[in-house]
């Protein structure tokens, strides 16, 4: 039991370290693979969703306007996590907007430039999520931050098991594979999630999942399955999606 409880603490632990900038300290050795430690990606969106909920309540609280609290939330995401996901979000529209075949479209993703492509869906993707919390005029309830945050998250760690890695090497190849319940606990986290916010979470998972399967497809159909900025794409759409559904739905009731 003592044993599993550190393998689990372990995980979580490099979760943390892979997906956010946070202080995580050293990992125990021998260290987990990326594969064994996929199940807490989702528990990392716990974190990241309080974060973005403290920001807009903070800026909110000194008497910023919604919109400004709602874009400084939207920073603390990007600074939380190192920009990780949109980084992805970036690569992956240059790649698949860009990419003439397969070779093409890999080669451009993992080019550190961004193009017009990648602009654009950073511009879109931020605005959107700025202004779809800054609907909620007192501040986004904290189970919208982490139920957009978790779900996303358990989204990517399940395109992790059911696509097969585009490339030899990276993030993909390394957290990829199947995994035993590898996607329980995040789906028991959104599940409890889900019941403090009410049926609006149904529409939020739905749309979620839309976002997430969307890139998912592009990618299999493009490059034959999932690299890190994939995953990243998938995340973000996922999260932005998830958010803009539950604006859509809560912030006038």
């Amino acid at each position: 039991m003592i044993g599993a409880a550190r393998a689990g603490l372990a995980h979580l632990q490099l979760a943390l370290m892979l997906l956010t900038r946070l202080p995580a300290g050293s990992l125990p050795q021998p260290a987990p693979s990326l594969a064994a430690a996929r199940w807490a990606f989702p528990l990392v969106g716990l974190i990241v969703g309080l974060c973005a909920w403290a920001v807009q309540h903070l800026a909110l609280g000194v008497g910023l306007g919604p919109l400004v609290a709602s874009f400084l939330a939207v920073a603390a995401i990007a600074g939380v996590t190192g920009a990780l996901h949109l980084d992805g979000l970036a690569d992956f529209s240059d790649g698949m907007g860009g990419g003439r075949d397969t070779a093409h479209c890999l080669e451009i993703m993992r080019d550190s430039r961004i193009g017009t492509y990648g602009v654009l869906a950073l511009l879109l993707a931020v605005g959107l999520y700025g202004a779809a919390l800054a609907t909620f005029e007192a501040g986004a309830p904290l189970a919208v931050f982490l139920f957009a945050a978790v779900g996303s998250r358990l989204a990517m760690a399940i395109m992790l098991e059911r696509m097969p890695a585009a490339r030899p090497d990276g993030l993909g190849r390394l957290a990829g594979g199947s995994a035993l319940l590898g996607w329980l606990p995040g789906a028991v986290c959104l599940g409890g999630l889900g019941v403090l916010i009410g049926p609006a979470a149904g529409l939020a998972a739905l749309a979620g999942l839309v976002g997430a399967a969307l890139v998912a497809r592009i990618a299999l159909v493009r490059i034959g399955g999932q690299t890190g900025d994939v995953l990243g794409a998938g995340q973000a759409l996922s999260d932005l999606l998830a958010i803009v559904a539950l604006s859509a739905a809560l912030s006038n009731m």
